[in-house]
């Protein structure tokens, strides 16, 4: 029997703060109305081939190439290094080009979201990175609408290419109150317009 129709909310976390915001943004899709599937991606090394878990002690299981084929939907998360997606998370979508050549992901709505140490971080760059290779596996991308007030009023994460926050240099800044507000619009968003898509093609995942 085929799966209900779920959004992937797939995220690389190293100090939890990215975690949190995948949690929030779940909720969001859940209350949309759509199931929501939380996956993660493991560390990278030099040896990460012979060195990995099949399963991590905590968190989030590991993300399968199933798992992303048959989304409806894709909200993907990382902190930023450097302005971009952790090399974890990048690792994972090097993976991904048989899904890219048979078109598995065409059409079906995409988000993402990040979190920084310091305020100008990269936040916006990070995020607008991670959207390219979503866009080359011809996903639809969803920003935050600023119809969203939140956008305006918030003094530390949001933007409206995808939700950020700002976890500071210790991690020790909690999401605020907007951030949160954010995180769950962003999953309604994606998961709205996954069912919108799944409707009007009349078809199942």
């Amino acid at each position: 029997m085929a799966s209900a129709p779920y959004v992937l909310v797939l995220y690389y976390s190293r100090h939890g703060k990215t975690a949190e915001l995948a949690r929030l943004i779940a909720r969001g899709v859940e209350q949309a109305g759509m199931d929501a599937r939380i996956r993660s991606v493991p560390p990278v090394s030099p040896d990460t081939e012979s060195s990995l878990p099949p399963v991590p002690d905590t968190g989030a299981v590991y993300c399968s190439q199933d798992d992303l084929r048959h989304c409806a939907g894709l909200v993907m998360g990382s902190p930023t290094r450097f302005g971009n997606m952790a090399a974890p998370l990048k690792y994972f979508l090097d993976s991904t080009s048989s899904l890219w050549l048979s078109g598995a992901l065409a059409d079906k709505p995409a988000g993402v979201f990040t979190s920084t140490s310091s305020l100008h971080g990269g936040q916006e760059s990070t995020l607008l990175t991670m959207a390219l290779p979503l866009l080359h596996h011809g996903m639809v991308f969803a920003g935050i609408p600023y119809r969203h007030a939140e956008l305006s009023d918030t003094r530390s994460g949001g933007t409206p290419y995808g939700m950020s926050h700002w976890a500071g240099a210790n991690n020790e800044q909690a999401i605020s109150a907007p951030e949160k507000a954010l995180c769950l619009a962003q999953g309604k968003r994606v998961a709205t317009l996954a069912t919108a898509l799944l409707n009007s093609h009349g078809t199942g995942i």
